[in-house]
């Protein structure tokens, strides 16, 4: 399994209008943003701000795959493991991505993300 990079860290924000302000006045560039959650850019780095409506998991950090079948592959192996994850979901911009917990209960992601043409 080889980890691309450590692509994001998501935050818990009380406003993401206010928070998404103040990250893009730090210098970031908004990549996407939803009532629930917003994603910035520095680079090819990421925050992604979460709303306390954000259902899908809590703060945590995001390991990027530039390859859909090792991430297909870490599900399956995480989930023979033992590792509690969530089902792989299908994002809408063609990337693929599911959640899981270490041991002390920290979230993390696992990020397929195809390569930029």
């Amino acid at each position: 399994m080889q980890l691309k990079r450590l692509g994001h860290v998501a935050i818990c924000v009380d406003d993401i209008e206010k928070a998404t302000a103040f990250y893009q006045n730090l210098g970031m560039e908004l990549a996407w943003k939803d009532k629930d959650w917003a994603y910035l850019k520095a680079g090819q780095d990421g925050l992604a701000l979460l709303s306390p409506h954000y259902e899908q998991a809590g703060p945590h950090f995001g390991f990027v795959f530039d390859d859909r079948s090792a991430v297909d592959a870490a599900y399956e192996r995480l989930k023979a493991e033992g590792v509690r994850v969530s089902e792989i979901h299908e994002h809408r911009d063609g990337t693929a991505s599911f959640y899981g917990r270490d041991p002390d209960g920290n979230w993390f992601e696992y990020l397929y993300e195809p390569a930029q043409s």
